[in-house]
């Protein structure tokens, strides 16, 4: 069975060296590194030095780093389809008679590479055709030994296995991000408060776990590279790839939606002291995020509080005990490029390598900030040199920082999932800004909507609650104006069961002030 890449694999070189290949004209041989693997080298060179022979095998780095890398320059099911006629044609695979003997030592290793790129890059192989060459070259060796035909057969099991989980995606874990607008009536499920399903603060940090790694699990490795990069300049087709970062994509729009979330379930109560009470609920789920290792979800939290129209509450944050939410604000501070949280980040990397329990094997990344440390690694770095080689040393790296990344998502949760808890986690009505604006590494400047329908945005205009206004007589109390159905056209509020009629101007429906007029 093919071994799980860890970060060491990353970097320690192996025992077996690589065949060796002449340079071709015009080529020089490029400076090698760990193992023997070139610091640049042409294309066919690498690929040469990814085919096994009956006395060399490739380390699990190469392997990895340049089945990472080679798509930026040759679609994966053409680099299949050469591999697979070089051991055709090194090993004289279409001689009639083979040598059985060399076969026997061949083949094995023929079978750990298919076995490590079927489970390593799993959707290489959705097309037909990649398996038409996986069954063609082992078929070949089959004669010699009939176990290689019985391992294909359950490598491709297994691979088609793998490739019908990662089919059901996370998009359809996310609830609509469609927001909530204040023009229209709210349904009656945004009335629910998520303290009504879990008061356990560390019950919401482990259920927050439980998402991020279902999320994570479908993250292909692939995808950190098809997100950033063009076309193959010296490439003569079609780019090497199409969109194919749906579920990295998925993944942040999951981190916005939490974001929203807890600005959302902070402003919806009517009174600063309940307002208060969901602040510091947050702050202790944060706590326990960062003890457990989920910074993802620690900075969304920290992000949706730190959003306006919740910061902005200078009369409920009087009312909250902060001393806590400053320390976490501080372990993620953007100063030094993150360096307090990189410091954490590492110290949890650390113990999870070191963890005596599965719980300590959680490391869940600020996400965000992964995508732009790699993002500016290809940026900063060419792909090719100057002399047309494949720059390998900058694909060693960006594999050392996949493959870590690799490593955490794999580690089973530990905590019991609550499905009342996940499923309102996904589903909850959220405000949003202007339909489905993204946000990333920074909160916007405003939230209009949430804020002019809520009790922050009408204490924060005001300076002090609607519901103990004693200067503004005829305030509506929010209670009662959230209850009410908004006439775009007439600027009228018409409450329920009532004779009266309340009608505001344009300026004051901004405010959020009504005044009664019979």
């Amino acid at each position: 069975m093919p071994q799980t890449l860890s970060a060491s694999d990353m970097v320690t070189p192996g025992s077996l060296g690589p065949p060796h290949t002449e340079p071709t004209d015009g080529e020089q041989a490029g400076q090698l590194l760990l193992g023997g693997a070139p610091s640049s080298a042409s294309l066919d060179t690498l690929i040469q030095h990814l085919v096994p022979t009956a006395d060399y095998y490739p380390e699990k780095a190469y392997i990895f780093t340049f089945l990472l890398s080679s798509r930026l320059f040759i679609e994966p099911q053409e680099l299949l389809a050469r591999v697979c006629h070089m051991c055709i044609e090194q090993q004289q695979l279409d001689k009639p008679v083979l040598d059985k003997a060399r076969v026997r030592k061949f083949g094995p290793k023929l079978l750990q590479l298919l076995a490590e790129w079927t489970e390593t890059f799993p959707r290489d192989f959705q097309e037909e055709s990649t398996i038409g060459h996986l069954k063609d070259v082992v078929g070949r060796i089959a004669p010699c030994d009939e176990a290689y035909r019985k391992r294909m057969h359950q490598l491709l099991q297994a691979l088609h296995q793998k490739l019908a989980a990662l089919g059901q995606g996370p998009e359809s874990l996310l609830g609509t991000d469609k927001p909530i607008s204040y023009r229209t009536k709210p349904p009656a499920s945004i009335h629910r408060e998520l303290l009504g399903i879990c008061s356990d603060p560390y019950m919401l940090a482990q259920q927050l776990t439980h998402v991020e790694l279902e999320q994570l699990r479908h993250i292909g490795p692939e995808e950190f590279v098809q997100a950033f990069v063009n076309k193959d300049p010296l490439a003569s087709t079609k780019p090497c790839f199409s969109d194919k970062t749906n579920n990295l994509e998925a993944y942040v729009k999951w981190f916005n939606r939490l974001c929203y979330l807890v600005a959302t379930e902070i402003c919806m109560p009517a009174k600063k002291k309940q307002r208060a009470q969901v602040i510091e609920f947050f702050i202790d789920v944060a706590r326990e995020c960062f003890n457990i290792g989920n910074f993802n979800s620690l900075m969304a939290i920290i992000s949706g509080m730190n959003m306006s129209p919740v910061s902005r509450l200078k009369k409920t944050w009087a009312k909250v005990k902060t001393a806590k939410f400053f320390i976490l604000e501080h372990q993620m501070d953007p100063t030094g490029n993150f360096c307090n949280y990189r410091t954490a980040l590492r110290g949890a990397a650390h113990r999870s390598l070191t963890a005596h329990s599965s719980r300590e094997k959680i490391v869940i990344p600020f996400f965000s900030l992964l995508i732009k440390d790699i993002y500016f690694l290809n940026e900063g770095c060419a792909n090719r040199l100057p002399n047309g080689h494949v720059n390998f040393e900058k694909f060693l790296e960006l594999a050392k920082q996949v493959g870590e990344f690799i490593t955490w998502k794999q580690v089973e949760c530990p905590f019991e999932q609550d499905l009342s808890i996940t499923h309102y986690l996904h589903t909850a009505p959220i405000f949003s800004e202007d339909g489905e604006r993204s946000l990333s590494l920074f909160p916007p400047n405003k939230n209009r909507e949430l804020w002019h329908t809520s009790a922050a945005g009408i204490e924060d205009r005001l300076g002090q609650s609607p519901c103990k206004t004693a200067c503004l007589e005829h305030l509506l109390p929010l209670d009662f104006l959230t209850k009410c159905y908004l006439h775009p056209e007439t600027y009228k509020l018409t409450p329920p069961n009532l004779s009266h009629s309340w009608t505001c101007s344009r300026s004051h429906l901004t405010l959020g002030w009504c005044w009664r007029t019979g």
